[in-house]
């Protein structure tokens, strides 16, 4: 009955890889396909690789979207870190249940539904639609997520180190930055990496409220691929998966890094 049970989990573990990285694999496979026609192979090729990067259209949208990436983000990180302090720290408020449920709606509040909102809003503004429009448009959904993260740090955070440094004359705004932001600085990296890849993936939002010359990454692709998949997609798509991989490998080395030294930290004392 155990080998059976044994057998049965590998064959379900394999069936699971393979229904999520064999597509990718065939992405990268046609990325280096000579033929234009995607589902024809015409020979190995770099060819799609050049391509991509002469295409001034992707180039331009690329750095549309790590500019709306980084700036949103930063943006998410500041306000999701304060409304989680909110939260944990200031107890029953009035209007606490309203702001706990404004936090958290953008995390089941369909992505449609908020592009739509977002755009209304900024008509009934006279706002031009573009850079800044995506920008806050991807802070306004992508700040609950750091909130939550932020906020799962705060309530196991032990309170006696802050209370330690009020003891000792720390005033309240310097006891935050150099005592509790230091020690959930990680989650709060954490959080500003959630909203850079929540933004770069973002098409549905995005797509609301752009304008005219301000064309994401994502949207960029979607276009190109509604007129018909071609290998220089596929290069690209290969790229961004290589890039994404290397980032995951170094922060894997580094906090390997990290757990080998805290675990010979007390070794090293004498």
């Amino acid at each position: 009955m155990s080998r059976r049970f044994t057998l049965m989990d590998a064959t379900a573990l394999t069936f699971g890889f393979a229904f999520l990285y064999v597509p990718l694999v065939i992405l990268v496979v046609y990325s280096f396909n000579d033929s234009r026609l995607v589902a024809v192979w015409g020979g190995f090729s770099l060819r799609w690789y050049g391509e991509v990067w002469q295409d001034e259209q992707l180039r331009d949208a690329l750095w549309t979207s790590l500019g709306v990436a980084f700036a949103s983000a930063f943006l998410a990180t500041i306000l999701g870190t304060l409304a989680a302090v909110a939260l944990v720290r200031y107890g029953r408020f009035r209007g606490k249940a309203l702001f706990t449920g404004m936090i958290y709606a953008p995390l089941v509040m369909p992505e449609v539904i908020t592009g739509l909102s977002l755009l209304l809003l900024f008509v009934a503004l006279d706002v031009s639609r573009g850079f800044w429009t995506v920008t806050l448009a991807h802070t306004s959904f992508t700040l609950s997520f750091v909130a939550v993260v932020v906020q799962a740090r705060l309530v196991a955070f032990d309170r006696s180190l802050e209370e330690a440094a009020l003891d000792l004359g720390s005033p309240p705004l310097r006891t935050f930055f150099r005592v509790t932001l230091p020690l959930i600085a990680p989650s709060v990296a954490a959080g500003f990496l959630l909203a850079l890849t929540l933004s770069l993936d973002d098409v549905v939002v995005a797509s609301f409220v752009t304008g005219p010359g301000t064309e994401t990454l994502p949207i960029a692709i979607f276009n190109k691929a509604r007129r018909g998949l071609s290998p220089e997609i596929n290069a690209l798509c290969a790229l961004l998966l290589a890039g994404v991989t290397l980032l995951v490998i170094a922060a894997s080395l580094v906090t390997k890094a990290r757990t080998d030294l805290r675990s010979r930290a007390p070794a090293l004392i004498p």
